[in-house]
């Protein structure tokens, strides 16, 4: 990516898009069977984007037969791997070449800051998909140790035609992390992007039909949750549904999926990220940019987010002292001002449902002033008990825990419902280890804020999710099958050994 834009060349930029708003099937832009569409808004500004169409079960029928007959004949599934590589690389390429509008795309969708499209989202959308494509033929299947006899070859298959639930807070990201494995794997999808945000994933696949994805491989159905997610869930012809999103919803997945075909589901969901400070932690000052990128990065609209800060007594004041100056260097406004670091709330019920946990009552250090979308970084100061404390907030709000031993902190980072990601600050490399392993999360970092890397799994223990992971080659083991070819060389003359 190039160095960013002034916020008027970016203005102009948005002026220019054309924004897509058909449904994405075999191929082709189309419009809902039913005639139904839907706006599509900028948190930011209130302002209609595009009326996108309103999938409903009929285009999931539709979509699905596509997608099955795709898979079937082997048009994309049985595709050498180099050359389903070679479609997935020359993907990669053209969004590079489009990613400058792309992320204006994704600004105005989602109401995220064009410095995180422009930095983050787009440069990791495009490794996401490449890391894959170059996977593709590089993982080898295996032999067992049979016998003379035998020869037993366990292989990977694709699972089949699978059903892609994103979320609304990283539209791109999320998308790469699942079409990338699940299109090297050599599956057929049928991607719902969140209602919220539906116009990235659009215009991906329009790309990928540039790229020389065939027909039928890669579509797109925009709509509701119970218009198109549930038939999803629930259709008997697709073989497998990844979701991101929340806990409430990904319990339904799992309904859908026991009263349907008993589909694999992999779930990635909410999480409470603990950030543990002990008292022997180094350089405070760099703990504390860590903290505040990990609570506010993408409005704190992000499922591992530092949602909580479990300090020890001793270093507690010095920090949030730290933690208060870095904080100011975030500012709020404009998504398309690259100076802005903290964008608009993605929608006015996530708006309101964020409000609600600014109550008075609470001590507050900083902010806890909200206007028209957009929320101030705010750090609390709350009781264990609190709302606060233990519900995810998915906003840019820090709360504030006052412990006194390591052992505290350990029992008081696991007393939650979620276990996605935590991080531990201390410079004593036992205790690093010991509290990476005591805490109960899916990804745990030692002195830093993060999630890891395209190479490593992530995903969640507890209510956070199960079923699979994302990122890693372990992505590869949702989209495939394992099969077990036993082969019998015995002569005529031998005894088969069963």
């Amino acid at each position: 990516m190039s160095d960013l834009l002034t916020t008027e060349e970016y203005k102009a930029i948005a002026a220019g898009l054309s924004l897509p708003t058909g449904a994405f099937i075999d191929g082709s832009f189309r419009p809902a069977m039913s005639g139904a569409t839907f706006d599509t808004t900028n948190p930011a500004t209130g302002e209609v984007l595009a009326r996108v169409a309103a999938c409903g079960a009929a285009d999931v029928d539709f979509a699905v037969s596509r997608a099955r007959d795709a898979f079937e004949d082997g048009r994309w599934s049985r595709l050498p791997p180099r050359e389903r590589k070679e479609v997935l690389i020359r993907l990669a390429k053209l969004i590079r070449r489009n990613a400058r509008e792309l992320a204006v795309m994704e600004s105005l969708d989602s109401g995220k800051t064009i410095f995180d499209c422009e930095t983050v989202d787009l440069p990791e959308t495009i490794h996401c998909l490449t890391w894959h494509a170059e996977l593709i033929d590089k993982i080898y299947d295996q032999v067992s140790p049979a016998s003379d006899n035998h020869i037993a070859m366990v292989v990977r298959e694709p699972v089949g035609v699978v059903g892609l639930v994103l979320p609304w807070n990283f539209p791109l990201l999320m998308l790469a992390w699942k079409i990338g494995p699940a299109l090297a794997a050599g599956c057929s999808v049928i991607v719902k992007p969140a209602e919220e945000t539906p116009l990235t994933a659009l215009r991906i696949a329009e790309l990928a039909m540039e790229a020389g994805l065939p027909a039928g491989v890669f579509n797109v159905l925009p709509g509701s949750g119970p218009d198109v997610g549930e038939p999803i869930g629930r259709h008997m012809d697709i073989d497998a549904v990844s979701f991101t999103g929340s806990t409430a919803t990904g319990r339904r997945f799992l309904r859908y999926a026991a009263e349907s075909n008993l589909k694999e589901v992999t779930l990635e969901m909410g999480g409470k990220n603990p950030a543990v400070v002990l008292d022997d932690a180094e350089n405070l000052d760099r703990v504390a940019a860590h903290i505040v990128n990990g609570a506010f990065w993408n409005m704190g609209e992000n499922c591992s987010a530092t949602s909580r800060l479990i300090v020890q007594r001793g270093v507690r004041d010095d920090l949030i002292a730290r933690i208060l100056a870095h904080a100011r260097e975030w500012p709020v406004g404009d998504p398309l001002d690259p100076v802005n670091r903290v964008g608009a709330l993605v929608s006015k019920a996530h708006y309101d449902k964020v409000c609600s946990y600014l109550e008075k009552g609470q001590k507050i250090i900083l902010g806890g002033k909200a206007d028209k979308g957009f929320v101030e970084p705010t750090i609390m100061e709350v009781a264990r008990d609190a709302r606060q404390a233990r519900e995810e907030i998915f906003g840019p709000v820090l709360s504030v825990l006052t412990v006194k031993s390591f052992d505290e902190a350990i029992a008081l980072a696991n007393d939650t419902e979620y276990g996605l990601a935590a991080s531990i600050f201390t410079a004593n490399v036992k205790r690093a280890i010991r509290g990476a392993r005591a805490i109960r999360a899916g990804t745990v970092t030692v002195n830093s804020f993060g999630e890891g890397d395209i190479s490593t799994p992530f995903g969640g223990f507890k209510a956070s999710g199960f079923g699979g992971r994302d990122n890693g080659i372990h992505a590869h083991d949702q989209y495939t099958q394992l099969k077990t070819i036993w082969v019998d060389l015995a002569d005529d003359g031998d005894e088969a050994v069963a």
